[in-house]
């Protein structure tokens, strides 16, 4: 999902925009920040899951597409495991808009603070 999502906004220029959708998947992969140690941790989910909700933005990065996605995704069980998506595998259907926002620029910069690439205007 993820991959096929940058080649989309690549193709297409998107440099700046949203993200919304809702889908299908078997496996997902979120990424979480602990702001203490300045670390990821990478947890993946191999299980048939429905995207409740899938929210981002496109900014730019090293002049490429840089997407920041985050969804929540429903189990068989109804209980519910989210973040910020690092990658999905679609298995039935996923239903994405991207809304480019024109030529308005947001790239990203590294802040020494808190050790995230954040908005630069």
């Amino acid at each position: 999902l993820m991959e096929a999502l940058a080649v989309f906004c690549k193709d297409l220029t998107v440099y700046c925009g949203q993200v919304r959708g809702i889908g299908a998947i078997s496996e997902a992969t979120f990424r979480m920040y602990d702001p203490a140690t300045k670390q990821y941790v990478d947890k993946t989910f191999t299980e048939q899951m429905e995207i409740t909700n899938l929210t981002g933005n496109v900014s730019q990065k090293d002049k490429k597409p840089y997407l920041h996605v985050h969804a929540t995704c429903s189990r068989a069980d109804y209980s519910c495991v989210g973040g910020h998506l690092l990658s999905a595998r679609i298995n039935g259907a996923c239903e994405l808009l991207v809304d480019e926002f024109g030529d308005t620029f947001a790239g990203r910069e590294y802040d020494d603070e808190t050790g995230l690439y954040l908005y630069k205007f």
